[in-house]
Formats: C-alpha cells, structure tokens, sequence
C-alpha cells in the first residue's frame, strides 16, 4: 500500500510544536489546537518521542483517544526510547541544541536497535493512548544529529529497526514505514539497498520555498523510480515562510531572510500569501503525498487549510520561476 493510499489528504498536522519545540506550551493551548485541527478535518498526525520526551505523544493522545480510531492515520517515530530517570545538564542534539528546552526533563536514549524499536512503540502505543501506528518513521539517522558518525547509527538501523518494521508491515501491524530526517542522504541510502524496502520517507525541511535543489539532484528522481511516497515536514522552512524568525530550528540567517523578502514581495505583486505559495509548492512535486506544517494555536490550523485551498495565480508561477527563485527543474502547481 504506497502512502498515497493510506493518507486521508494532502494536508496533516505536525505535532513537534506540541512538545514545546520553542516555548512551553500550555496544556490547554495544544488542546484547543488538535481540536481545532480535528474540527476543521485533518485527520494525519504526526508525531514522535523526541518531540518534548514523549510531551508531544502524550498531548495528541489525549484528544484523539476520544475520537474514532478507524477515523484518523497516526504516525509516530522510532530513535529515541524516553526513560523514567530525569535529565541533568543540556542534551546533546547535534545541531538542533536548544529544541524541546521546556519539554519532559526525562532522558532519551538514542538507539535504533531490534529491541529497542520494539520498546518505542510499546511506549508510544501507551502514550499515545491507542492500540495500533498506522505508519511509523525511523528517525533522525543524519549527520544534523551524528556528525561523522551517522553512518555508524544508518548501519544499527539498518540492522535494527529497519528489519522489525519491515516485519511488522508485513505482518499488517503497520501499514507502512519510512524514514523521517531532514537530510536526503539517509533515504538515498535506503532506497539503494536490496532489502528491506521503505514505502515511503517524511523529510523535514528539504523540500521547501527556499531548500530544494539537493532533493531534486537524485533523491526525488529515485523514489519517483521506485514508487515510493513523500510526506513533506516544515514545508514553511521552521516558521520563517508563515511570518516567524526561524529557519532550520534557529534564527534565520540574513541571506535566508533577504530570499524571504523577495518571496513576499513578488507574493504581495500577484495578492498571493506566503503560506499558500510555500504550502502549494512543496505539494506540487508528484512525489508528494501530502504536507505536515506544524502549529501551536487554534488559529493556525484554519490559516493551513486556506493556503491549501487559496487560488494562486499562473502568473505567480511564472515569475517566481523566470526571477531564479526556485530550481528550473522544481515541478510547479497545475503544470505552471
């Protein structure tokens, strides 16, 4: 079953937010969002015990435990196994450091082995308040998190966690499995090997308004080869395209926000939002199965959907391409 079978639409919801990714979050604030996302029709989640230490799972189980099982997709991911034992001292996150400061305080372990997968789910199933992962993600084997050593961690997944959810699909537990990174050389990896195969990889970050050449050099061409399906993460390039100051989970650097200006103002030429054109072009590759923006107010969610649903003009199209400010060979909407 490829992704696109399995997914309910192009748009879900991106809970790291929900784990208080840049701020703590209050309780009923992530509340009134899932609901407000459920009201208005989403129905693909995403989430992951790294977000917050399991705060994220533990806020989206709340609400969706109350609705129908058979009515959503759930996908969490696998990497990270949250203890009881408390953290001392910052975390170690690569070139993340900083994210989830006001999340859980407990530790994480980051491990991708057989058991250890097998022990993840059992704890996000719990978390998460429901009996069965429609799709599960193997998370962050990159060198954003490992430096150097990342192929040593590709090589324990591979051996580990790769081969317990290929079981687990073929054994119907799951309907599918991937990776989740926000770097294309693990999928690249993945996808040239013989066995065991993904059906599908959620990448954060690379295929956006300002970031996707490198995916377009071999990675999409590749999975378009082989059939297999993208869910797009941070398809507004960590908040920076939806009107916020980060980019890559830190303040954006001055050139970023430079290219940012001139996306909004040919934007505001043509009466097009910024959201509705970083929203739409990640959807347009014909890789895409659907986008995972993330949010942490009710509101949000209402602006998603408009941006999906929102007319933008050929003509938009047509500049944003003629001006360089996206890739000659990015597919853009409705053949543009």
């Amino acid at each position: 079953m490829t992704l696109k079978e399995i997914l309910p639409g192009k748009l879900g919801f991106g809970t790291a937010p929900l784990g208080n990714m840049f701020r703590a979050i209050p309780d009923e604030e992530a509340r009134a969002t899932v609901e407000a996302a459920w009201d208005q029709g989403i129905r693909y989640y995403d989430t992951a015990p790294f977000y917050g230490s399991g705060l994220s799972e533990t806020r989206l189980g709340e609400v969706l435990s109350t609705k129908p099982r058979d009515a959503y997709v759930l996908s969490t991911k696998v990497g990270r196994v949250i203890l009881d034992e408390l953290e001392e001292g910052a975390r170690d996150l690569g070139e993340k450091g900083g994210l989830f400061e006001h999340g859980n305080p407990n530790k994480m372990l980051h491990v991708w082995t057989a058991e250890a997968t097998e022990r993840s789910i059992e704890d996000s199933l719990k978390r998460l308040g429901t009996d069965r992962l429609d799709i599960v993600w193997v998370h962050d084997i990159a060198q954003d998190f490992h430096g150097d050593l990342w192929l040593q961690k590709f090589e324990e997944a591979r051996t580990g966690a790769f081969r317990v959810l290929s079981r687990l699909r073929d054994e119907g537990v799951i309907k599918a499995w991937g990776l989740g990174v926000n770097k294309t050389e693990p999928i690249e990896l993945t996808l040239a090997l013989d066995e065991p195969q993904p059906d599908g990889f959620l990448l954060a970050g690379r295929y956006t308004l300002l970031d996707h050449e490198h995916a377009l050099q071999r990675l999409l061409p590749m999975a378009q080869e082989q059939n297999v399906d993208m869910v797009v993460g941070g398809p507004y390039s960590s908040g920076v395209l939806a009107g916020g100051t980060h980019f890559e989970y830190q303040q954006a650097p001055p050139e970023i926000v430079a290219k940012v200006s001139r996306l909004k103002a040919l934007a505001q030429k043509h009466g097009v939002s910024i959201k509705a054109a970083a929203l739409q072009f990640s959807l347009a590759h014909p890789v895409a199965a659907a986008a995972v923006p993330g949010a942490t107010r009710p509101s949000r969610i209402a602006e998603d959907i408009a941006a999906l649903n929102e007319t933008v003009p050929a003509a938009f199209w047509h500049e944003l391409r003629t001006a360089g400010l996206v890739s000659p060979a990015a597919p853009l909407p409705n053949g543009a």
